[in-house]
């Protein structure tokens, strides 16, 4: 397994200046969001590309900044917004492919926001996820907190429905924050499971650097080894979680030394 950060646990600073600001620190691979419409152009994706060869990192994946508004863009039954939104996360993927990012997280419908079933809703992720595979990029859904995906059964439900044209993130702390237990949600993912957002907590504190917080993180450990899982291991916490430059560094060395 991999490790590495996303750059959006240092936001509002800006992806580029991120991505400089914790390559210093020892970080070389990286989930990045588009923040902007213009962060999705090849005037920008040229400026990454000459970081990544400077900096000697790499970008393994992004995140839209539209992922609020996928229950309107990509899960309602307005046909017409649907193709729509279809056409603009090709923009994602096109630029994800000009930085070498090969995996498009994506976050879904949120619970109560229409009335696609489960199988309506699948089918119009693996036209998502078809189209991705046009540009050699996977669209995995996430498991998010107040989405159809926070359940474990919906999870489960794709896998089945869908085999090997589906694929899925695991964020801890969105599990934890739905009341499942990450392990859980992993084995819901199963062997489609290419990514993994990974954060440390408290009884108290919901999002902590992974080492900061009570969470054994051996038995997540252990549960993708017996999955086969090679992907990488993301950190990927709030702004208000990281004090300053030393602990994102002992965090680094933390997941190192378990996931590395």
């Amino acid at each position: 397994m991999q490790t590495g950060i996303s750059a959006a646990s240092l936001y509002p600073m800006e992806t580029e200046k991120a991505l400089v600001h914790l390559s210093g620190l020892g970080y070389t691979l990286f989930e990045i969001f588009f923040n902007s419409y213009y962060e999705t152009t090849p005037e920008f994706c040229a400026l990454l590309n000459r970081l990544q060869e400077e900096h000697g990192f790499r970008i393994e994946s992004v995140h839209p900044f539209t992922s609020a508004l996928e229950s309107m863009l990509l899960f309602e039954r307005y046909d017409r917004r649907t193709q729509e939104g279809m056409e603009f996360y090709k923009r994602y993927m096109e630029a994800a492919k000009r930085i070498g990012a090969h995996i498009l997280v994506l976050h879904g419908q949120r619970i109560g926001s229409g009335a696609l079933s489960d199988t309506e809703y699948y089918a119009r992720y693996h036209a998502l996820y078809r189209i991705g595979q046009t540009f050699g990029v996977t669209v995995a859904q996430e498991n998010v907190r107040q989405f159809r995906s926070a359940k474990t059964e919906f999870i489960r439900g794709m896998r089945l429905a869908l085999g090997d044209e589906c694929a899925f993130v695991l964020d801890t702390k969105q599990a934890l924050m739905s009341g499942i237990e990450p392990v859980e949600m992993c084995d819901a993912m199963g062997e489609r499971l290419v990514h993994v957002h990974l954060s440390d907590h408290t009884d108290t504190e919901s999002c902590l650097l992974p080492g900061e917080g009570t969470c054994d993180l051996y038995p997540l450990h252990d549960r993708l080894l017996s999955l086969g899982y090679t992907g990488s291991v993301i950190t990927e916490v709030y702004r208000a979680a990281i004090r300053n430059d030393t602990a994102l560094k002992d965090s680094l060395s933390c997941i190192k030394s378990i996931f590395g």
